[in-house]
């Protein structure tokens, strides 16, 4: 995720950084439909539904599990609206702060 500030427990080479940031900023404008916070270490997106969604985001989010360990990725799948619940340890709060503050931007950063 391009503009993060990201830990150096990012294992995603420099260079891939700018290609994964715009498919999630991708993600987010064309489908992000809701944002909210259960609390500071979990944020919860909702997706417009459709065809290959889900499997975009499950995609998606397994790449970045790849590369990013510290994040826990949770997709519920729906006709009409998949949820995507994202949430990390203590240590990785701000870059869920940047996230959260990324997706409500509809990933226009």
């Amino acid at each position: 995720m391009n503009d993060l500030a990201l830990p150096q427990s990012c294992t995603l080479p420099t260079e891939a950084q700018p290609l994964r940031g715009a498919e999630w900023d991708g993600l987010f404008a064309e489908r992000l439909t809701a944002v909210s916070r259960s609390g500071p270490l979990r944020l919860r997106l909702d997706l417009a539904g459709g065809h290959d969604v889900e499997e975009r985001v499950r995609d998606l989010a397994e790449r970045e599990v790849g590369c990013c360990s510290f994040f826990t990725f949770t997709v519920t799948p729906g006709e009409a609206l998949i949820g995507l619940d994202i949430a990390v340890d203590h240590e990785h709060a701000a870059v869920l702060d940047v996230l959260a503050e990324r997706t409500a931007a509809g990933g226009r950063q």
